[in-house]
């Protein structure tokens, strides 16, 4: 497929502003390339990366934030349900990145890898044999799960590669790749922490065929990101994978709304939660993922569309008959700065939404520090102005917790998240396996 057959996805790294952005990325460019690349890689922009574990023990203020976070929750049940697996294939992974994340001409790309392979302290000290950015990375996140209680889990993203309308790959359109052998094989090595989650293409000609593989090798869902992997739900050639979905009761991750941080081909377009109902009508359990939270998307339902909050639309469907049987959405990133007050208060009082809700922390985000502004949820009625230091303490300390305790913490008019939310476990199939 040709740019002029498909300006929308060609344009995913440059909008037309470009010598703008050329010039504000170039900037942001300088700023990231002038830190040190110290192995603790200090940045003020991400939490920081300790040089060797143990870090030392949180103090009592942390105690006392994190028992009260931890209250009435059972940890086994706890599972994060939407963590990111990423790295280079330096470790034989078969992950790999779009080469324009490592080309100065696309500074907005390389600052992109940079925040993000910074936040999951994914860049290796040294350069000999045993430098990989996939085991640092994996490392990491090893070392953040180790300060939760046993029982606790996260939940590994595969991620498939674009693919065209006719099945082909499309690696221009592919921001990341990452394996769903891989994925599978570290939540093997580590199943007292991983579960992993599956990415199939739909439009792949072998697609029944890798999800019977990924059922059989235990993936306990179906992640796909429309916009960035060029997926129309509505696609009539989708309807023998919704049928083996639905059947198996595996359920279907999927991110509406906009999306920021992975831009792939670039279709905003297919992002737009009313599309949801096909898989839904199908009889597939779906996952919104971050409860389509950011952005705007077409009113598909009026006669002349026009554009509305992508929640709102979110909200329509987890109240039609449908939805209320099958529709479930993560809460992960959904207390980012970039969100609306008036989405963090329907979260919070839409208590029979709860049991439809469940915890994710959007890994490693939540170690980008400007994505959590505080001082907004503080404005907002939500987040009392004491807790602040010691939440943002707790985020240096370990991200993790930080995004699970900033969660267990908000509130408006009395309302919190239910423990519903966090005891996750159930709807992939049981609290451990």
């Amino acid at each position: 497929m040709t740019a002029h057959e498909h300006p929308a996805a060609t344009r995913a790294h440059f909008r037309p502003d470009r010598r703008r952005l050329l010039c504000c990325g170039a900037a942001a460019l300088g700023f990231f390339t002038s830190l040190a690349p110290a192995p603790a890689l200090a940045s003020p922009w991400t939490s920081p990366c300790p040089d060797t574990p143990p870090r030392p023990a949180l103090d009592s203020a942390l105690q006392d934030l994190l028992a009260r976070s931890w209250d009435g929750l059972d940890p086994a049940r706890v599972w994060d349900v939407h963590t990111h697996l990423l790295g280079s294939g330096d470790a034989g992974s078969g992950c790999r990145l779009n080469p324009v994340m490592d080309q100065w001409w696309h500074p907005m790309e390389v600052v992109r890898k940079r925040v993000i392979m910074d936040a999951a302290c994914a860049r290796p000290a040294g350069t000999g044999p045993a430098a990989s950015t996939d085991r640092a990375y994996v490392q990491r996140l090893r070392q953040l799960a180790a300060d939760f209680p046993p029982g606790a889990r996260w939940l590994l993203y595969a991620f498939d590669e674009a693919l065209d309308a006719q099945g082909r790959p499309r690696p221009d359109w592919t921001t990341f790749h990452t394996p769903d052998a891989y994925a599978q094989g570290v939540a093997a090595a580590h199943p007292e922490r991983f579960g992993w989650v599956a990415s199939i293409h739909p439009y792949r000609p072998d697609a029944l065929e890798r999800l019977a593989l990924a059922r059989a090798g235990g993936a306990v869902a179906i992640k796909w990101l429309p916009s960035s992997m060029a997926i129309d739900l509505r696609d009539a050639r989708l309807r023998p994978f919704y049928e083996q979905l639905a059947a198996s009761r595996l359920p279907l991750i999927v991110h509406c709304g906009e999306e920021h941080a992975v831009p792939g081909a670039g279709r905003e377009d297919l992002g737009n939660p009313l599309l949801l109902r096909e898989p839904l009508r199908h009889g597939v359990r779906v996952i919104a993922a971050h409860c389509a939270s950011l952005g705007q998307a077409l009113d598909l339902d009026r006669s002349r569309p026009r554009r509305r909050p992508a929640f709102e639309l979110f909200a329509r469907l987890m109240d039609e008959a449908d939805g209320r049987q099958r529709l479930l959405g993560d809460v992960s990133a959904v207390f980012q700065f970039n969100r609306e007050p008036e989405v963090w208060r329907t979260l919070l009082t839409r208590q029979d939404w709860h049991e439809r809700l469940l915890h994710g922390s959007d890994y490693p985000l939540p170690a980008v520090r400007p994505l959590h502004r505080l001082g907004r949820l503080v404005a907002a009625g939500l987040l009392d102005r004491a807790e602040v230091p010691h939440l943002e303490r707790l985020r240096d300390a370990n991200p993790l917790l930080f995004d699970f305790a900033l969660k267990r913490s908000v509130r408006w008019e009395g309302q919190v998240l239910s423990p519903r939310v966090f005891a996750s476990a159930h709807h992939f199939g049981g609290a451990v396996s």
